[in-house]
């Protein structure tokens, strides 16, 4: 089984920046495609950002240019830089990691945007 461990999380102010990390532990063979999703209270989850084993990137179009996905390959962990943030983005996020078709999800970490 592969555990996500997130951190970063936290309250910053609107046009701020945060930085959030994910690290995969347990029985890692080999993880494909990690990405962060999040959930807004009364809303559905939803994709932010992905990102393949070999660097390829895409993004929701309410992140893009603002957000972005990295990957250490070598440490199975994956990255997201958040600027400009926006009170909309105030949401738990979650990360995510796929293994021969098995997802796997981090318990989540609050980012609150917030004057």
């Amino acid at each position: 089984q592969v555990q996500l461990d997130e951190s970063g999380g936290g309250l910053v102010q609107p046009g701020g920046s945060l930085s959030l990390s994910c690290a995969a532990s347990g029985s890692i063979l080999h993880i494909n495609v990690m990405g962060w999703y999040r959930q807004a209270p009364g809303k559905t989850r939803e994709l932010v950002a992905g990102i393949s084993g070999g660097g390829r990137t895409n993004y929701a179009d309410s992140v893009k240019g603002r957000f972005t996905i990295s990957r250490d390959n070598a440490e199975n962990t994956v990255y997201l830089q958040m600027n400009s943030l926006k009170p909309e983005d105030t949401a738990i996020y979650y990360c995510k990691a796929t293994q021969r078709g098995t997802d796997y999800w981090g318990q989540g970490t609050q980012v609150t945007v917030s004057s």
